[in-house]
């Protein structure tokens, strides 16, 4: 979430961040985080002056008490029991303004980065690369959900039978081929330097909080309400919560992790011939990767993420894009997004595959995630997360750009990792 202290001296910055979100009362809602603010400092500093005071008089009682003036320290004595009681009330009223301050902040997006461009849909992004050959298929070539019927790889309706829509069972090489893509991603993060993190698919509810899913997309997430659980929608939680209320040291980054996880989202509202097959699922596979950063360093290694992203791509022969999105699109959390998109030839349409971000500070803030600078001060870290890669859309993408008359051809980074060359 955002600093207190940057929303009271960068209003107008906020605001104008805000507007290119296109977010709903967001001049109310930072006036009314200042005035909080306001109310909470002030009594922390009454609170804080009469502590100070009962302090002093303790002082005084005991003095008087030593010189044999028992009469006089009584009536301190009285005085300190009316600062008691003042004293509670100040530390009630500070808690709630405490709290209510923190309920605000929730509710208030990371501000987009300069380079981001006002906008409402994910019409208003931005292409800013384009690489790859979009193939010419054969005659009657069809959608992965077809193909997956075909060679018996994917099974849509025998997922619906054990759990319901979205639940797909890859079967034979549809499963070999899904492992392989795993194992494949996890070497290339691993041979850059991302140290590889096996981690829980459940997080509580701080961890939802120290990245930002809540409350934010608290109804997009399966939620285990006898233990207060929550199915991780990314492994970005678990594996960035790892540093929660860490303090760190300048020579500790960057901070490198990757890890593979199933994804659980509710998605709640979703339906259409754009979300058939493998476009939107409920269950599926991502391989991330997560990196802690001096604030310095912090664009600079986003850049090396969308490089390192572009190279898996380039590997697998898919061709895609690269968009920056725009505010409406961006997520609540980020300040800059890159999404990476692969062009699916059956379906004559792009899917979105991996998304690249630079939250800054926001998550930190939430997490408490700090280090100690050069002047031996506490400051914020940066986080950075990105799919590399989320496995269902690449998946489609290989099934419909690969196939052949007698089959789909496996692209050659792979055939090492799965065993064989086609499926036919």
């Amino acid at each position: 979430m955002l600093q207190v202290a940057f929303i009271r001296e960068n209003k107008n910055q906020v605001l104008e961040g805000l507007a290119k979100r296109n977010f709903k009362n967001a001049e109310e809602i930072i006036n009314q985080v200042i005035k909080t603010d306001e109310n909470r400092r002030s009594t922390q500093t009454e609170l804080d002056n009469i502590l100070s005071e009962s302090n002093k008089l303790s002082k005084e009682i005991g003095n008087l008490f030593k010189n044999g003036e028992p009469q006089k320290a009584g009536i301190l004595k009285e005085k300190t029991v009316q600062l008691k009681e003042k004293t509670k009330g100040l530390t009630e009223d500070l808690g709630q303004f405490s709290n209510d301050l923190t309920e605000l902040l929730y509710q208030i997006p990371n501000i987009p980065h300069d380079s981001v461009v006002a906008g409402t849909t994910e019409e208003d992004n931005e292409i800013i690369f384009e690489e790859g050959v979009i193939p010419t298929l054969h005659e009657g070539a069809i959608p992965h959900w077809e193909l997956a019927k075909k060679y018996d790889i994917i099974d849509f309706e025998l997922g619906n039978k054990i759990t319901g829509a979205g639940f797909p069972v890859y079967k034979g090489k549809g499963a070999r081929l899904q492992r392989a893509l795993i194992n494949y991603f996890l070497d290339k993060n691993t041979e850059v330097g991302y140290t590889e993190m096996q981690v829980p698919y459940l997080v509580n509810e701080e961890s939802g909080k120290g990245t930002g899913q809540l409350p934010d997309k608290e109804g997009q997430m399966y939620h285990c309400g006898v233990d207060n659980l929550y199915l991780i929608p990314t492994g970005e939680i678990p594996v960035t919560n790892i540093y929660r209320d860490v303090l760190l040291k300048e020579s500790d980054f960057p901070i490198t992790n990757t890890a593979y996880t199933p994804c659980f989202r509710r998605e709640a509202g979703s339906y259409g011939a754009h979300v058939r097959g493998l476009n939107r699922l409920h269950q599926f596979d991502k391989v991330e990767i997560v990196r802690i950063e001096h604030p310095s360093n912090s664009y600079k290694a986003l850049d090396g993420m969308v490089e390192h992203v572009k190279g898996i791509l380039q590997e697998l022969e898919l061709p895609y894009r690269i968009l920056r999105l725009c505010g409406g699109d961006v997520g609540f959390t980020a300040t800059l997004t890159f999404d990476f998109e692969v062009f699916s030839t059956a379906q004559d349409r792009w899917l979105e595959v991996s998304s690249v971000s630079n939250f800054e500070t926001f998550q930190a803030n939430r997490l408490k995630l700090r280090f100690k600078n050069e002047a031996g001060k506490n400051e914020l870290a940066h986080t950075l997360n990105g799919s590399s890669l989320a496995l269902p859309r690449v998946l489609a993408g290989l099934l419909e750009n690969c196939q052949t008359p007698e089959g789909i051809k496996i692209p050659k980074v792979l055939i090492p990792y799965c065993g064989f060359e086609m499926i036919s």
